[in-house]
């Protein structure tokens, strides 16, 4: 079995002996793959963007291994709509240049952000404590009947707990940022959520198919309508995202 596999399952299995500590935490999924992620049936992203969302990470994982494979097994690329969130930690600045570079040449990217650390690897018993803080903080927020977590991805690397989705408020976003603040071990909370009120987003319609889009009893020949504008404290759509860095004291 490669080393990279049999360590993943070390970690799996170490969060779950530690099931008894995380206060009825659903653990069971829990693993090296659960600190990035969770499927995405029921996000607000549309299928195609979900797609290509998939898609997005499959090419710039390909692309990591053509320039060094240790860099595929350093850092890892959460997408989320087109933006994608790279974290991890390398040996060498040339390391973490190359890789960012080569996240913007795949298609369809919109943004990239750059969390990577230059530094020595972690330790196994680092990846333990930020699986188990991923699990804690995703079970808070599916628990919470305010916050919608499937457009939440959590990432936790040495303690910095990242958060890459859309809020459908400022409040919402704001309990998600408590939560993560206020769970065991987490030394910062980096967040790339942009804010989207209103109904779940579908493809954008252009031409023929825009102008099937008219109410029924519009007169002929009427405009088109326009899009509705963004509620108070949206993210304007061709924004860049909002980085909010939060230092917190850990609590044990």
């Amino acid at each position: 079995m490669p080393t990279d596999r049999l360590r993943s399952f070390f970690i799996a299995g170490t969060v779950l002996v530690m099931a008894p500590s995380l206060s009825g935490c659903i653990v069971a999924a829990a693993g090296a793959g659960a600190a990035s992620g969770y499927a995405v049936l029921g996000q607000e992203r549309a299928p195609q963007q979900q797609l290509r969302d998939t898609t997005i990470k499959a090419v710039i994982k390909q692309s990591w291994g053509e320039y060094n494979q240790e860099v595929v097994h350093d850092l890892d690329a959460t997408v989320y709509d087109g933006r994608v969130l790279i974290t991890g930690r390398v040996p060498k600045e040339e390391w973490r240049d190359e890789a960012v570079k080569r996240a913007w040449k795949a298609d369809n990217v919109k943004e990239v952000y750059n969390e990577i650390e230059v530094g020595p690897d972690t330790h196994f018993i680092d990846e333990v404590r930020d699986t188990t803080i991923s699990t804690r903080l995703r079970n808070d927020l599916v628990f919470d009947g305010h916050i919608r977590s499937i457009n939440y991805t959590i990432t936790t690397e040495n303690g910095v707990v990242y958060v890459i989705g859309t809020a459908r408020s400022q409040a919402e976003l704001d309990r998600v940022t408590d939560y993560a603040r206020n769970t065991a071990n987490v030394r910062r909370v980096v967040s790339y959520v942009r804010i989207r009120s209103g109904e779940p987003p579908g493809e954008v319609q252009t031409g023929a198919a825009a102008a099937n889009t008219l109410p029924a009893n519009a007169a002929p020949g009427a405009p088109t309508p326009l899009a509705p504008a963004p509620a108070l404290g949206d993210t304007p759509p061709n924004a860049p995202t909002p980085r909010s860095d939060i230092q917190v004291t850990p609590l044990q």
